[in-house]
């Protein structure tokens, strides 16, 4: 007894509408892929579940952005404006661009030499001693800033230095001027303890005896 007709409708139960259409995903992207193998075919399919999710497929042999080119160029429908066609021509020339700066790497370090020219190889050569002579340029300029700023430490050391100096002798005359005046002080009081004491008694009335 064969299976009867299903109609196609929306499905209202959330979870059997879930169960369906893994079911029916899983089948659309096997189906794809058969048919790219058998038919060698580029096949890409692109779907959204309800909630927003993304399931896509594409042929092992291309890509999906090759694809959806092809199907705009064939079709003749606009699938993105000029703004994002400017955007992708721009991102393809940086590509482009970190591609030969790559390349261009690769022959400075002498790898893949090979394939090139004679000219292009005099160009690498002049390229490398370019780059030898600006290194060279650049330590000797660290090494003259390396002397410069050791001149200017040792001059700061040696101002220093005198300034300590100075300093010393100065506290040197003070100390001994403070030990010169205390030996003067003490020398002083020697020669006062030494020295007699003679007393004249004077009248307060020196006229008292001429009236006598």
């Amino acid at each position: 007894m064969g299976r009867g007709k299903i109609e196609i409708k929306r499905i209202e139960n959330s979870t059997n509408r879930q169960v369906t259409f893994s079911k029916r995903r899983a089948g659309i992207i096997k189906k794809a892929r058969e048919i790219g193998v058998l038919c060698d075919a580029e096949v890409g399919v692109v779907i959204f579940s309800s909630g927003g999710k993304l399931y896509d497929y594409c042929s092992p042999r291309t890509t999906l952005p090759r694809i959806l080119e092809k199907y705009q160029t064939n079709s003749g429908k606009i699938l993105w404006d000029e703004k994002h066609k400017s955007l992708s021509a721009e991102i393809d020339r940086v590509k482009k661009e970190n591609d030969n700066m790559q390349i261009e790497l690769r022959h400075l370090k002498g790898e893949d030499l090979n394939s090139l020219q004679p000219r292009e190889l005099i160009a690498i050569e002049e390229a490398l001693q370019n780059g030898q002579t600006n290194l060279r340029d650049k330590q000797m300029e660290h090494w003259r800033m390396y002397r410069r700023n050791g001149k200017m430490l040792e001059d700061e050391h040696n101002l220093l230095a005198l300034r300590v100096h100075q300093q010393d002798v100065e506290l040197s005359g003070s100390i001994r001027e403070l030990d010169i005046g205390y030996h003067q002080v003490h020398h002083d009081r020697d020669f006062t303890s030494q020295m007699p004491f003679t007393f004249r008694v004077q009248p307060s009335h020196p006229n008292l005896q001429e009236d006598e």
